[in-house]
């Protein structure tokens, strides 16, 4: 096991004062929830538009009878995310 160095409580509060610091200023006074709102709401439409897809591969599939494997490999998509 590595053994860590002490750093006094002191010295390591400010570090961590200095951090939050820099992280406030890369919001921009923008709200935390706010952004966090905004992340959810494309990951929701991201998800709308890749069920959607993956719903076409799949009709795409049955019309030209194949497997949705074979049509994600015919079309170079991922398998996987």
């Amino acid at each position: 096991m590595t053994a860590t160095p002490k750093v006094p409580y002191a010295e390591r509060a400010a570090e961590l004062e200095k951090e939050i610091e820099r992280l406030e200023a890369e919001l921009s006074g923008e709200d935390p929830q706010a952004i966090i709102n905004r992340h959810i709401r494309r990951l929701h439409r991201y998800n709308e538009i890749k069920d959607g897809t993956q719903s076409l591969i799949a009709k795409y599939a049955v019309m030209t009878n194949q497997t949705v494997r074979q049509v994600h490999e015919e079309l170079e998509l991922p398998l996987k995310d």
